[in-house]
């Protein structure tokens, strides 16, 4: 997709300097790695968190106890994290 809008942002000497240094070590652009932040916060997150739940999904059900056993469960890990005052 050609590049079409133009942006201005300010950025502290040390922001800057860490994009010019990483640029540099890649050999590209600091606008090039701008842009693929951008992808990467808004589209990136949406994509790896859909094919964590494809993998949860994928995994099937799992076996969970009978609700009495699992309140003694709970009651149990409670008693263990909160003593009795």
């Amino acid at each position: 997709m050609p590049l079409s809008h133009r942006l201005q942002i300010l950025l502290d000497e040390e922001q800057y300097a860490r994009l010019a240094q990483r640029a540099k070590a890649e050999e590209r652009s600091v606008g090039a790695l701008i842009r693929e932040a951008v992808d990467h916060m808004w589209t990136g997150t949406d994509v790896r968190k859909a094919a964590l739940l494809d993998a949860i999904l994928a995994d099937g059900p799992m076996p969970v106890p009978d609700p009495k056993d699992l309140a003694l469960e709970l009651d149990e890990l409670r008693g263990s994290r909160f003593p009795a005052a």
